[in-house]
């Protein structure tokens, strides 16, 4: 699908700042609500198995994604014509490459004292390994190898793995970055204003796990705390992906960023065992904030950064 682009390519374009934060808070409202629409509205019943229950919140969640998209292609100031709609929302095959290795790179600094820690965890069991009278280095490397290819063989048939690895990362990117952010941007918002204010909307779409945990814990309280600090956690990483998406204009920055995140979870900063875990965690966090910039420079993910409109701010951001 083809457009031809109006507006400028640093301050704000048609859309409103009221019109903007409106549609955000519904698409925030709608990704979450559209989850119990089966059961609540529909009035069908209960799903029979836990694989049953995620495929039809898959469905919701691309029925969600996809009303979102359709939303934003209303309100942004586009006219039909001569450029592809997918650029809109960063959707692009172009400059792939950097997109994935720059943000994955940048990503993986800090998880430093994660990575220690897991080979500090490799070198005991091949010491014990080591005292059954077996080699040290060629078991221990032929284990993690073996088991890295199962977990990841698995990962095909596992509906846990889809969820957290595909469905979830990619309707959580399409929503809440490549339809918030142009509209954000379009709506006359400073860029750092976007970066953070994105995040919030994000933040608002795990708030529907309070009832869940409260129910499992039997605990308002300790539901309030696990919440409080995955809305947390999700600010400062949505924040994150945020300006992973405004610097490079690419959807597959914070979407590989997400995925590698929810695959190792959150960072080990420091650990008892060893203070090697906090020193490396130090080490990459400062190399992180060394090498933010520089790895999101709008030059790597675009051929050019002239002539861009509202939705594209790393024009006006290098």
């Amino acid at each position: 699908m083809e457009v031809a682009f109006i507006g400028g390519g640093d301050g704000g374009g048609d859309v409103s700042k009221s019109l903007a934060v409106i549609a955000c808070t519904a698409m925030a409202i709608l990704y979450v609500a559209i989850l119990y629409a089966p059961t609540l509205i529909l009035r069908l019943p209960p799903p029979d198995s836990f694989q049953s229950y995620l495929i039809r919140r898959f469905i919701c969640a691309a029925i969600s994604s996809v009303t979102s998209l359709i939303a934003c292609s209303l309100l942004l100031p586009i006219q039909w014509g001569k450029s592809h709609l997918s650029g809109v929302y960063g959707i692009r095959l172009d400059h792939i490459w950097q997109a994935v290795v720059f943000p994955l790179t940048l990503t993986s600094l800090m998880y430093a004292g994660t990575f220690i820690l897991k080979v500090l965890l490799l070198l005991d069991s091949g010491q014990e390994d080591g005292g059954n009278g077996r080699s040290l280095s060629l078991d221990s490397i032929k284990n993690v190898v073996h088991e890295f290819i199962e977990s990841v063989s698995s990962m095909a048939s596992d509906i846990s793995a889809w969820r957290n690895f595909i469905v979830a990362p990619l309707t959580e990117e399409l929503v809440f970055r490549a339809c918030m952010i142009p509209l954000l941007l379009c709506g006359g918002f400073n860029t750092y204003t976007v970066v953070f204010l994105c995040p919030i909307f994000f933040s608002l779409a795990h708030l529907n796990h309070l009832l869940e945990y409260a129910q499992r814990s039997g605990s308002w309280l300790k539901a309030l705390m696990i919440v409080g600090f995955q809305v947390g956690y999700t600010v400062i990483f949505g924040s994150y992906a945020s300006f992973l998406f405004v610097r490079t204009g690419h959807l597959t920055a914070p979407l590989v960023a997400h995925i590698f995140c929810n695959y190792f979870g959150i960072p080990v900063i420091i650990s008892r065992r060893t203070g090697m875990v906090t020193v490396a965690s130090v080490a990459g966090l400062l190399g992180f904030i060394w090498f933010l910039f520089p790895l999101t420079s709008p030059h790597l993910y675009n051929a050019t950064t002239d002539n861009c409109m509202c939705w594209h701010r790393y024009c006006s951001w290098s």
